[in-house]
């Protein structure tokens, strides 16, 4: 009976990680890479989603199947930048942060309709109990 609503909580679970992801990439959107740093420079993360649960094996609702980093950077010539490379560059990840505002515009939409889909789906269960009672 309360599968109804793990299809919508289980989107919500993974549209708070897409969030989280993109809030990420605004926030390093600015961040120059270092080139004698042994850690993987930042870069965009890109969240991808799959249907179904996998720990249950459940068809019915979405997880966040991999969050991959895009990989992808622009380079500024700022010679006097000490992270500069031998040719002047310095590196930054490619994030635009208009792109990355609308995301999150379209993960907020998406939650407020999970949102209300769990509140149309309590209403109908209150509705049934009403009718039975």
């Amino acid at each position: 009976m309360f599968g109804m609503f793990d299809v919508s909580t289980s989107a919500l679970v993974a549209n708070r990680t897409r969030l989280d992801a993109i809030s990420a990439n605004i926030a390093n959107a600015d961040v120059p890479v270092d080139p004698n740093s042994r850690e993987v420079p930042f870069s965009e993360r890109v969240v991808e989603f799959a249907a179904g649960d996998p720990v249950s094996g459940d068809p019915m609702g979405v997880h966040v199947a991999s969050i991959r980093p895009r990989g992808a950077f622009r380079e500024s010539y700022e010679p006097t930048n000490p992270l500069a490379d031998a040719r002047g560059y310095v590196r930054y990840p490619d994030i635009n942060p208009l792109v990355q505002q609308a995301n999150a515009m379209l993960v907020a939409r998406s939650y407020d309709a999970n949102l209300a889909a769990i509140d149309a789906t309590k209403s109908m269960i209150e509705s049934s109990l009403r009718i039975i009672a």
